[in-house]
């Protein structure tokens, strides 16, 4: 089997100095509320911080967060849009919600054998995030360091070294 890039979701520019790696559930209601002062990070630091987005589905607590997670791999290209139209929709994350919020941004099949085939990505996420100590969601890593404050866009701004 072919390795997978860890790193193969983020927002940002690419040669950003700082990398925030976030593992995330769709189905959380914290990963959802740290989602758009995450997005904001990105956007106000000047092209200093790029974020990428890791899965941890916490699929013994929620529900749809695996199908969640394998319809965001298999949305492609169009991940970023998928992954903020499901926290935007993180109480309707059934088959048939999946399959409508693929239509609405043309990402082709995102359920069944389509969104199986992705199952390698999402478990080398979960495993990493299991093998740096990742108990819950969302869990910030900022260039390997484990980030412990609050998900706000001040905070996050003074523990990177951000103006």
């Amino acid at each position: 089997m072919a390795e997978v890039d860890l790193d193969r979701h983020w927002y940002g520019a690419d040669d950003a100095p700082v990398t925030l790696v976030e593992y995330g559930d769709f189905e959380c209601p914290y990963c959802g509320a740290a989602a758009p002062v995450l997005r904001r990070l990105v956007d106000t630091s000047g092209g200093a911080v790029r974020l990428v987005f890791r899965h941890f589905p916490l699929f013994t607590t929620h529900a749809f967060a695996l199908t969640a997670a394998l319809a965001a791999e298999a949305s492609g290209d169009k991940f970023w849009q998928m992954h903020d139209l499901l926290f935007a929709h993180q109480h309707r994350l059934t088959d048939a919600d999946l399959a409508g919020y693929a239509r609405q941004i043309g990402a082709g099949e995102v359920t069944g054998a389509a969104a199986q085939a992705h199952r390698p990505e999402v478990e080398a996420d979960y495993t990493s995030g299991v093998d740096a100590g990742v108990r819950g969601t969302p869990t910030l890593f900022a260039d390997g360091r484990l980030y412990s404050g609050k998900v706000e866009l001040n905070a996050l701004h003074r523990a990177l070294g951000l103006p």
